[in-house]
Formats: structure tokens, sequence, C-alpha cells
């Protein structure tokens, strides 16, 4: 609810303060006076008021020693200070009870209109300046994205349009809102198509225009920074959306320069693909080539089992010697206690630390089976701030803290994202199909209506190694997740409204990577 447009003026010398209270009154707020404490605090009983101007040097008790009583009777309203004190002290005590301004007399009528205004009517300003922006920049990504896009323009849109989600969620506009989820959603076949068309090509002709892709981390990103730094963090948050690097950015921003940049997954657009893809810089196809050991007919957990010695060759092959690594995924947070202990000693050594933090994903993927995380994250906006909150604590944080306090510089990224997902998408296969659902591997594989997925017949174009005779890939497309006909009811009901992974959107496949320089190297 908003504060009534109501001003209560504490002052001993009221007959000072007409012609302040006179232009207060002409740009609308109601002025009510008081020359001593007791009268304010009996006015401030009787009604709520939007703001209190509150005079330090008042007969009786301090204007400070007031501030307990006001906050006892209204916790919510804001109280300003207005002193002839400019002693440092007083300024001090008045920040430290956290009043929500300090004014040293003489004020002008105009200084005392904009700190009203701003405590009164700030959020509704802004509320009304957000939307005029989104309408200005709403009308140019419609207008962009009538035209032709390649990868370079679906990154500025998509990025554009993450932020933009990032802003209005901590907003009131549910029309906004609306809005740009339409656009979002209307964006998903025209992605498709492009990936669909371009991947293979990307693949086929490396050296050609094509964005940086999860095997090209290392060589294009990572290297650089190792070749110009002696000790070097590198980080992989699993799962974590554009949107949510948003959230944490701010809190990253106080204590680094932070130099953001681009990259696509590869496909498809899941963790033992896209990580082991970053970790050795080669498409699952040439780990299999080079590692059969390593890479078996499978997608589960055990595909990521040798990430450190994939980043130990592929780093080995890039810098043309042995680098010192230290790698460590970092699970549960009695691992992430276990980590701090030990970073100050890595980040004392030269060489690179890995480090994967897989809370994000747990939290993605637990959502689905935890009717507690459902509700605590329900949809994207709620799920960013779960992430914000577990990010503030975490021991990814405290990992960051302890780079900027050695001067090490970072390099964060993620291996893919998530799409919330609310439309089934039936799909015919044998009993070897994958369980997979948002892609599946499976011989005869095929799903009910061609617009809701991919078909991959020959996986080597797509960096994949050949399986069985007749298996296929099938990626979804746009939010569908795949249930079987004998099923249908029940994943619908477990799944619907799930995040999830592993298909072709922009939300899993367009991904955040940035370096991290600490601000006090410079």
């Amino acid at each position: 609810m908003p504060r009534p447009k109501t001003v209560l003026w504490v002052d001993d010398e009221v007959e000072s303060l007409d012609a302040h209270v006179l232009f207060l009154r002409e740009q609308g707020y109601d002025v009510a006076q008081a020359a001593h404490g007791d009268d304010a605090i009996a006015l401030l009983r009787r009604q709520p008021y939007g703001v209190i101007l509150l005079d330090e040097q008042l007969p009786g008790k301090r204007g400070l020693e007031l501030v307990s009583e006001i906050r006892s009777i209204d916790p919510a309203v804001p109280v300003v200070m207005v002193t002839k004190s400019e002693e440092a002290g007083t300024m001090h005590e008045a920040i430290g009870i956290r009043l929500d301004d300090y004014l040293v007399k003489p004020v002008n009528p105009r200084q005392v209109l904009t700190v009203v205004t701003r405590l009164l009517e700030g959020d509704r300003i802004r509320q009304q300046r957000l939307a005029r922006d989104f309408v200005t920049g709403f009308r140019e990504l419609e207008q962009r994205r009538s035209s032709r896009l390649g990868w370079r323009e679906w990154i500025e849109i998509v990025v554009e349009m993450f932020q933009w989600d990032a802003r209005l969620g901590q907003s009131d506009e549910s029309g906004l809102k609306d809005a740009l989820h339409s656009f979002e959603a209307s964006l998903h076949d025209d992605f498709a198509n492009f990936i669909e068309a371009g991947y293979p090509l990307w693949l086929a002709h490396p050296e050609g225009d094509r964005p940086p892709l999860s095997v090209d981390v290392c060589s294009e990103f990572l290297v650089p920074l190792i070749e110009a730094n002696r000790t070097v963090l590198f980080v992989v948050v699993d799962c974590l959306r554009l949107d949510q690097w948003e959230l944490l950015k701010p809190h990253i921003t106080e204590l680094f320069d932070v130099e953001e940049s681009y990259y696509f997954s590869i496909l498809p657009s899941a963790t033992p693909f896209a990580r082991n893809a970053i970790f050795s810089g080669l498409f699952p196809l040439e780990i299999q080539t080079r590692h059969p050991e390593w890479w078996g007919d499978r997608d589960d957990e055990s595909l990521n089992a040798h990430e450190a010695e994939l980043l130990s060759e592929q780093l080995g092959e890039l810098v043309g010697e042995a680098v010192p690594q230290r790698y460590e995924k970092v699970a549960t947070a009695s691992e992430g206690e276990a980590l701090l202990k030990r970073i100050p000693g890595y980040l004392s050594q030269e060489g690179v630390t890995a480090l994967v933090f897989n809370f994000v994903d747990q939290l993605t993927h637990g959502r689905a089976e935890s009717a507690i995380l459902y509700e605590v994250a329900r949809d994207s906006q709620a799920l960013r701030a779960v992430t914000a909150t577990w990010f503030e604590d975490s021991a990814l944080f405290r990992a960051l803290k302890e780079a900027e306090r050695r001067g090490v510089p970072v390099l964060l990224t993620t291996d893919h994202g998530s799409i919330h997902c609310h439309t089934p998408a039936t799909v015919y296969a044998k009993r070897d199909a994958t369980a997979n659902l948002r892609y599946k591997f499976g011989e005869d594989l095929r799903a009910e209506k061609r617009s809701t997925a991919i078909l991959v017949d020959n996986l080597p174009r797509w960096g994949l190694p050949k399986m069985r005779l007749g298996v296929r890939l099938l990626m979804a497309r746009g939010d569908h997740f795949f249930v079987y006909p004998t099923k249908l009811r029940e994943y619908q009901a477990r799944y619907r409204g799930s995040f999830l992974h592993g298909g072709i959107t922009p939300e899993e496949l367009i991904l955040p990577i940035a370096l991290l320089t600490p601000r006090g190297a410079k």
C-alpha cells in the first residue's frame, strides 16, 4: 500500500517554516506541524503520516531520542533528520539508527520537496519510467526481430530480453511482464529453425562465421587469462540462466570489474555433453574417438567423471606445456565448507583452480521432485530470487571474495541454461530410449507433432558419436517436455511447470561468460 501524501514536521521553530510548508502544500502534500516531541507522538498515534521531518534540536527529548518511539508506533514511516548540527558524530548517529535521510539547516523548500517526493513517490515515479523505457525498448526488439538474425543479433536480443525480464521481475507491472513473456515464446520457433539450419554448418566449417561454442571456452577465454596471470580461478556454475546471472552480477561488481561475453552451448544442452565439451575442448564424438573408455553408449552422470583429466589435457595442448591445476566439484554444503578451507592454498599457487558448483542445477532438478522447492521456485522470478539468496552466503561467493582479496582474476561461466516447461509433447520410442524430458536418444524415435521437436538422424553431423543401428536424437523445441502416450497423465501432472534443459531454446543455449578482475588488482 502506498503511504499517504502527508508530512509531519517536528520543529520548535514552527514560525520559520511557513515558506517551506506553503511550498509543500502547493505541491499537493498535507502538512501537520508539532513544536514538541510529545505533541508529535500524540499526532502520530491518531493517524499515520507519509513521512516525518524531525528537528534534532528539540526542547526536552532530542530528535534522535524520539526515533525509537516513532518506530514503535509506525515501523515503516520514513524519518528525515533536519538539524543545524554539522558534527560528524550527529550524522554518524543518524546513519546508525537507519534514518531515511539527513538534511543540514538552512534548507530551501526545493531540497525538502525533493526528499519528500523521493520517499513518498519514488517507487511510483520509477515504475512510470520503467514502463516508458520498456515500451520503447520492446518496440525496438520487435523491429530487430523482424529482420534476419545472425548469431550475434540473437545474442543481443536474448541478452536484452533477459535483462528486461530481471528488471520487470522486481516491479508490479504484470501487463508488461505478460507482453515480454509472449515475445519470448514467439522467439522459440524462429530460434529453433535458426539452430536446426545453422548448427551442423558451424561444425562442418569451424573456421567460418560461427559463435563461440562450449568447445571454445578454454581456448578463447581461459587460455589468454592464464597467459597473462600466474594464478587463475575458473568457475562453472551448472545450469545458470542469463536472468539468474543478472541478479548475481550486482554482488560481484562490488568486488570485481566485470567484462561480459556470451557463447552457445553445444547440443544437447545438458551437462554430460556441454560441460564435457568445456573441459575437453572437444565435441562428444571427438571425446569418444580419443577416449573410448571414458565415453560409452550412455548419457548418465558417469560421463562427467573425467573433467579434471580432460581439462589438463586440453590446457597442455593449448599452452604447449603442462599447466598446474586443481579441480573440485561442489555439490553439498559440507563440500563447500571443505573447499573454503583449501581455497587459500589453491590461490597461493601458480596455475588454474577449476571449480564446478552444482547448487543451481540441483535446485532446478529437485524442484520437480519436491513440493517445497516447487513452491519457493514457482516461476522464473522466484527461481532468480532463490538463486540470489543462495549466492549471498554460498561457498561460491566466499571463494570469489578470497580470489578478490588475493588479486586473482576469475573466469566465471555456466554449461547450459534451462527453460520453464508447460507444454507436453507426445513421443513414440522403443524401450531403449533414454529417460530425459527435453532430449532423447533411441531407436525409431519420433514426435507425434513435428513442430514440437528437432529430429537428428545423422548424429556425427551434430558432433555426436554413432550409437546402435537406428538410434536417433530428438530435442524439444519451445517449452515442450516429452511424454509417452502410455504415461501421459502421470508425466503431465509431475513435470508441467518444471525447469528443464537439453532442448533448443535461447534460455538453454545462450550463456554468459564473465572475466572478473579484482578491483584492487588495478
